[in-house]
């Protein structure tokens, strides 16, 4: 780490697209709050979005879901389908990888689990496999997840419910937290430090070594951005 602390602030106006996998999906009404953003939906996201009338900009990936399924004639006259068969990568990769090729930087990520096990643990591996090279915001259950990889400072309120999950372990001073870490290791496997609670207006994670992900109530409209 290099030592300077970072501002954890939220922003309107900067998410570059919606990124929407084959899982459980937020309400319309979430969706409606977000105007002209592009839409990506991850092969059968798309019929999930169909669903709730809402069409996606893209629909990505191998497409094995999208095309077994009499919809798809429709939703290729209303989306850009984009069929990328290869296997070394799921859906999810494959859609991150389009965004960084549009230049995309700011994705909010809605529908991360709530499918097959293995296909949400296998997000969060990608998670932390992109965090680094795009900003990342999980939306789900009225809760933001952040990959953090630098101290930071962030305005909180008083018992907010905020989580620290290592990826896969994280070496941490706290301030303004109902249990604080003094200089202690969070790790997969040994200890985690979910439920936590701010006790003051601002907290501040001090992160010596390692990476987590940051749990938060949710801003919407607004993304995540280290200052």
């Amino acid at each position: 780490m290099n030592g300077t602390i970072y501002k954890l602030t939220f922003k309107d106006d900067i998410i570059d697209a919606i990124l929407c996998l084959d899982a459980v999906l937020p309400g319309k009404e979430v969706f409606s709050l977000f105007k002209g953003i592009p839409i990506i939906a991850a092969d059968g996201a798309s019929f999930k979005l169909y669903e709730k009338s809402i069409i996606p900009n893209y629909i990505i990936g191998d497409l094995d879901t999208f095309l077994a399924n009499p919809l798809s004639e429709k939703l290729k006259m209303l989306s850009e389908v984009i069929h990328l068969p290869e296997q070394n990568t799921n859906d999810f990769e494959k859609s991150l990888n389009f965004c960084l090729n549009k230049g995309w930087k700011n994705i909010f990520i809605v529908g991360l689990h709530g499918g097959a096990l293995e296909h949400t643990l296998n997000n969060w591996s990608i998670i932390k496999k992109f965090s680094r090279i795009l900003n990342l915001c999980i939306y789900d259950e009225e809760r933001y997840g952040i990959p953090v990889h630098n101290s930071i400072k962030l305005d909180s309120k008083k018992d907010e419910i905020i989580s620290i999950i290592p990826q896969s372990f994280a070496i941490l001073t706290t301030n303004g937290l109902q249990w604080e870490l003094n200089s202690e290791t969070l790790e997969l496997g040994i200890r985690e430090g979910a439920r936590n609670r701010a006790k003051t207006e601002t907290v501040e994670i001090i992160l010596k070594e390692g990476e987590y992900l940051l749990f938060i109530e949710q801003r919407l409209t607004k993304m995540p951005v280290f200052l």
